[in-house]
C-alpha cells in the first residue's frame, strides 16, 4: 500500500499500465479471453476458503463502522454466493465476443461497402463499495469487451477484493494476457478516487457502483464521462385487475428477497379499486415478514403500518423498509412514479394488457416488468452473466451494463480504387 502523498503517482502509473494493456487486449482474440475468465472461474472456487477468510476479515471491519444488517449482507461471502461468482465468470466466457461484431452494413450508390463494428472504450474505471462480487463481475465483463479495468473497490470490502483479484490474475497469466489487464487499486485512500475522476489521459468511462454518496460524488466531480445510477428508486404498482396471489409473490419478492440491492422495490403503490375488492392482504402479508410499512393516507390506519412522511416517496431505503400509497388507475401510478422514481426499474401487476401497455409507453425507467419481480434487475437475470452496473443514463448504455454495452464501434469503409466527385 502506497502512502498518501504517492496517490497521484501511483494512479498515474496504474492509468499507464491499463491504457498499455488496453492497447493489447483490443486485438486479443476472443479464444484467449475466454481461455482467462475459465481459468479465473476455476481459481476462484479452488481459492474459496482464502477468500471467505478475507471476508470475514472485512465483516469484522464493516461491523466495527456499524454498517447495516443490509449492507452487510452485500458484504458477505459463502459457498454459494462464491460459486455463483464462479458460474458467472464462466457464463461470460461463454458469450459470443462482441469485439468486432458487425453491428450493421450498407453499400452507397459511390461504390463504398460501409461497415459499423464493435470495438473496445479502452480503460473502464470502476469505483464500488460494499458487494465484493464486483471484482470478478467488473473485471471479466470489461476483459470480455477488450478493455483494460481499473478496479477500486471500497473500503469494507478491501481484503475479499484482493483475495478475488488474485484469482483473476492467475487467469490472465495462463492465457498469456498481461496482468495489468484487471488491475486493482491497492490503498483504502479516498484520494485514489479522486485520481480517477480527473484521469481523462488515461481511462474512458467511469462506472461508480455504490449508494447515492458515492455516485454523486462521481457525477458532480468526474472529469472523465460516466456510466450511473444514482438510485434505485424501484416502484411496484398493483393494478385494479391484478391477481391477488400474483400480487403478494410478487411484492414480497420486490421487497424482501434481498432489501440492499438497487433493484429493491422501496415503494409500493396500489390501485384503490384493487384495494376495496381485496382489502390490506398486501400490507398485511409485508408486515408479517418483518417489513416496516411506511402507509400513506387512509392507509396509516392499518395496524403495524408507520405515517410515511412526504419524504419516505423518492426514497431508497435500501432495508426492509417500504412506503406505500393507494392511488386511482394507471395514470395516477405513472405520474407518481414519474415524480419519485429514478429510472431504474419499475414494475406493473396486471392482467389487463391495455394498463400493461400504458404503463411501458408512458414512463421511460431503464427497465420495465410485468407481472415479475424488480429484483430481475440483474445482468444475470438477463442473460449477460454479471453486469457491471445497472445505468439510467440516456447516452450510450441503458439498463444493465454487460460486455456488449462495454463497447463503442468504428465505422471501416472500402472502396475500389473510389474517389469523390
Amino acid at each position: 500500500m502506497k502512502d498518501a502523498e504517492d496517490i497521484p503517482a501511483l494512479m498515474a502509473e496504474i492509468g499507464r499500465k491499463a491504457r498499455d494493456a488496453a492497447a493489447e487486449l483490443a486485438f486479443a482474440s476472443p479464444e484467449r479471453k475466454s481461455e482467462a475468465l475459465m481459468a479465473a472461474a476455476d481459481a476462484v472456487w479452488e481459492r474459496r476458503e482464502a477468500i471467505i477468510a478475507a471476508n470475514a476479515e472485512d465483516l469484522a471491519f464493516a461491523r466495527a463502522k456499524d454498517l447495516s444488517p443490509a449492507m452487510l449482507d452485500r458484504l458477505m461471502l459463502d459457498e454459494t454466493r462464491i460459486r455463483a461468482m464462479a458460474d458467472g465468470l464462466r457464463a461470460i466466457a461463454e458469450q459470443a465476443d462482441p469485439v468486432g461484431q458487425v453491428i450493421t452494413e450498407w453499400d452507397r450508390p459511390s461504390g463504398l461497402h460501409i461497415r459499423r463494428v464493435r470495438t473496445p472504450l479502452g480503460v473502464v474505471g470502476v469505483i464500488y463499495e460494499s458487494r465484493p462480487n464486483v471484482t470478478a463481475d467488473a473485471g471479466a465483463l470489461c476483459l470480455k469487451a477488450g478493455n483494460a479495468v481499473i478496479l477500486r473497490g471500497g473500503s469494507e470490502s478491501f481484503q475479499s477484493s484482493q483475495a478475488i483479484h488474485a484469482a483473476l490474475l492467475a487467469g490472465l497469466n495462463q492465457a498469456g494476457l498481461p496482468e495489468t489487464a484487471i488491475q486493482l487499486v491497492p490503498t483504502r485512500d479516498r484520494a485514489a478516487v479522486s485520481e480517477m475522476l480527473k484521469a481523462v489521459e488515461y481511462i474512458d468511462v467511469i462506472v461508480p457502483r455504490g449508494g447515492k454518496g458515492l455516485v454523486g460524488l462521481v457525477q458532480r466531480e468526474a472529469r472523465v464521462p460516466v456510466f450511473a445510477h444514482l438510485e434505485g428508486i424501484c416502484h411496484v404498482y398493483v393494478d385494479a385487475k391484478a391477481d391477488p396471489a400474483m400480487a403478494e409473490a410478487v411484492v414480497i419478492n420486490a421487497k424482501t428477497r434481498r432489501t440492499g440491492i438497487c433493484g429493491a422495490a422501496e415503494c409500493l403503490l396500489i390501485d384503490r379499486d384493487y384495494y376495496v375488492k381485496n382489502g390490506p392482504h398486501l400490507i398485511e402479508k409485508l408486515i408479517e415478514k418483518g417489513v416496516e410499512v411506511r402507509a400513506d393516507g387512509e392507509l396509516a390506519e392499518l395496524p403495524g403500518t408507520v405515517q410515511a412522511e412526504p419524504g419516505d416517496f423518492g426514497k431508497e431505503f435500501l432495508d426492509a423498509i417500504i412506503a406505500v400509497k393507494l392511488v386511482d388507475g394507471v395514470d395516477a401510478a405513472i405520474a407518481h412514479i414519474r415524480r419519485y422514481g429514478s429510472q431504474h426499474t419499475d414494475a406493473i401487476v396486471t392482467a389487463d394488457d391495455a394498463a400493461a401497455e400504458r404503463f411501458f409507453t408512458r414512463l421511460d425507467s431503464a427497465i420495465l416488468i410485468r407481472n415479475a419481480s424488480t429484483q430481475f434487475a440483474d445482468g444475470a437475470e438477463f442473460g449477460m452473466g454479471a453486469e457491471i452496473g445497472i445505468a439510467t443514463g440516456k447516452m450510450h448504455a441503458r439498463g444493465p451494463v454487460g460486455a456488449e454495452q462495454l463497447t463503442s464501434f468504428k465505422y471501416l469503409v472500402e472502396g475500389n480504387g473510389t474517389i469523390r466527385p
